[in-house]
């Protein structure tokens, strides 16, 4: 299918980060997350992604109405009825996310952890995954659990380097003045995030992780956010 296409988009200003939102209990993970990142209300979006179309008509007016249910659901967690809204059409939930981010020319996809992830750890789903491995929009991943402490904030922020590249160091020190967070060391376990750069052997622009960063991500204990490379998130 060509394309992310877009049905009854709530469009009130361009966002920053998209949070890809289904209204699983880890996706109100990624809302806390999106939150937290987001410097205004008007720089977070929530989007659905749709496999197909019904072809029956009851069917797909069902079909739609239960996804604009959900991202009515992520608003209400929000506390937020105006936030950016949008169900996207699309075989492949990854593609269709880097395709409505690029659209929208978008910084960041935020997702919760894989549903099966223990409270506490980091676990990229198959979507995330896509996005990680070659896609040109950073990712950010919420920490299982991270929804329990309500609207939280970030305040302590480290940061996982690639070498020959500063895009992980100036987003981190970007964002960490944009919310009034501590800059802390890489090793810091307290960290409420981990901003991680990309391998040498990415394409400026895109996100590849070296075998160091896919360590980081599996022993993590705070969300993560994986920048691509030689690309800063103006924050």
């Amino acid at each position: 299918m060509p394309g992310a296409l877009l049905s009854r988009s709530i469009a009130v200003m361009a966002a920053q980060l998209i949070v890809s939102y289904d209204g699983t209990t880890n996706d109100d993970d990624a809302l806390a997350l999106g939150q937290m990142l987001a410097g205004s209300p008007g720089q977070l979006a929530l989007a659905y992604v749709r496999h197909s179309r019904e072809y029956d008509p009851a069917r797909e007016e069902v079909a739609e109405h239960d996804a604009m249910r959900r991202l009515e659901h992520g608003s209400t967690w929000l506390e937020n009825p105006e936030v950016e809204r949008h169900v996207v059409l699309h075989p492949s939930t990854g593609t269709g996310l880097a395709e409505l981010a690029a659209a929208k020319q978008a910084s960041v996809v935020v997702f919760g952890s894989d549903y099966r992830t223990p409270p506490g750890r980091v676990e990229p789903g198959g979507a995330a995954q896509v996005l990680l491995s070659g896609g040109t929009v950073a990712v950010a991943v919420a920490r299982a659990g991270l929804r329990l402490g309500g609207h939280g904030s970030l305040s302590r922020i480290s940061v996982s380097p690639s070498e020959d590249d500063r895009a992980a160091l100036e987003t981190a020190s970007a964002l960490a003045e944009a919310v009034g967070a501590e800059l802390v060391a890489a090793d810091d376990g307290e960290a409420d995030l981990i901003v991680v750069g990309s391998s040498p052997t990415a394409t400026p622009g895109a996100i590849a992780l070296s075998g160091a960063a896919r360590a980081k991500l599996d022993s993590a204990r705070s969300s993560v956010l994986v920048v691509t490379r030689e690309t800063p998130i103006p924050f």
